[in-house]
């Protein structure tokens, strides 16, 4: 059974990278089997909010706590840096994505994970996303509107067929941005509206789409004309006594590639320098890639331990939602 990715979307959630402590990978482990048990747990006392948490692996960890050969596309994050701007790659060994709606319980969670992995893991970024009014960003646009349904949403997260060991599993790719509020609220509701590609209230794609608009930077049409979709759960964040304002992006896919084409053609362009317009106002600061298991494989992994044999081959084991 494949992981919590699909859901409607949360009025609450937490995303919540580590990196492992070298010599705390049982524990880790041990962490990533009780999970689930974990999250019912704390989301028992109100079930009507529908708690829930999602963990991915990075590609350094995986070598670390299993024997099975890694996911076939799973990799560390490859940053980008196109003229103007840059996608920078952080590192990270576990995400959990924590939804719910309320964040008091998305809370108890994360205080009950970091309890059982107290002195074993480094936290390396911590925020807490809301919904903002009828799921826009802080730059005032709904957020998320071209991510596919039902099954379409189902075969745009899950790993079939390519990578049979891993089936039912996903890729997932977070990115925190940054707005520059005083900037885009400079602009004029038109040019805003030209920037993302749809307009502001009606949430309607632009006729006149601009070559540079960010609904024209992430949309991917494969040669014979299907475009190609991901699921994200992007979050408002902010401190406004900080000064900080941001989205959380969070991109679930069957392959990360097709994200990966989504970010080219947003920090580099296609042709190289028609950068997504949308970078002029938003910074992305942290950028990581993890792969998200099915809940069966979390609970009972088919092989545990060092990567490698004692004589050094590879331990090989079998396996058991739009905008940017």
């Amino acid at each position: 059974m494949s992981q919590d990715v699909l859901r409607e979307p949360a009025k609450a959630a937490i995303f919540l990278v580590v990196d492992v402590r070298p010599g705390s990978e049982d524990t880790a482990r041990a962490l990533l089997a009780d999970l689930a048990g974990l999250t019912r747990a704390v989301g028992f006392r109100a079930p009507e909010d529908q708690l829930s948490c999602v963990v991915g692996i990075g590609s350094s960890l995986w070598r670390r706590l299993y024997q099975a050969p890694p996911p076939r596309d799973l990799h560390p994050f490859r940053g980008l840096s196109g003229a103007r701007h840059t996608a920078p790659a952080t590192h990270g060994d576990l995400l959990f994505h924590l939804r719910s709606r309320r964040l008091d319980l998305c809370f108890e969670l994360e205080r009950q994970v970091l309890r059982r992995l107290a002195g074993h893991v480094q936290v390396l970024d911590e925020v807490q996303g809301f919904k903002y009014f009828d799921e826009r960003d802080l730059l005032g646009f709904v957020d998320g509107t071209e991510n596919p349904e039902g099954r379409a949403a189902t075969a745009a997260v899950t790993i079939g067929d390519q990578d049979p060991a891993y089936a039912g599993g996903s890729y997932v790719i977070v990115q925190k941005y940054l707005h520059d509020l005083d900037a885009w609220q400079a602009l004029p509701v038109a040019e805003q509206e030209r920037v993302i590609g749809r307009q502001k209230l009606s949430d309607i794609e632009l006729t006149d789409q601009p070559a540079n608009s960010h609904v024209a930077a992430t949309t991917i049409v494969d040669p014979d004309g299907t475009e190609r979709q991901i699921v994200r759960d992007n979050m408002a964040f902010g401190t406004p006594g900080a000064g900080e304002f941001g989205t959380y992006f969070i991109g679930y896919a069957a392959t990360p590639a097709v994200i990966e084409r989504m970010l080219q053609r947003m920090f580099v362009g296609e042709p190289p320098g028609n950068h997504d317009r949308i970078l002029d106002f938003s910074t992305a600061v942290t950028g990581s890639l993890f792969f998200v298991p099915t809940a069966e494989f979390l609970e009972a992994p088919s092989t545990r331990g060092p990567a490698t044999s004692p004589d050094g081959s590879l331990g090989i084991g079998s396996l058991r939602r739009s905008r940017t």
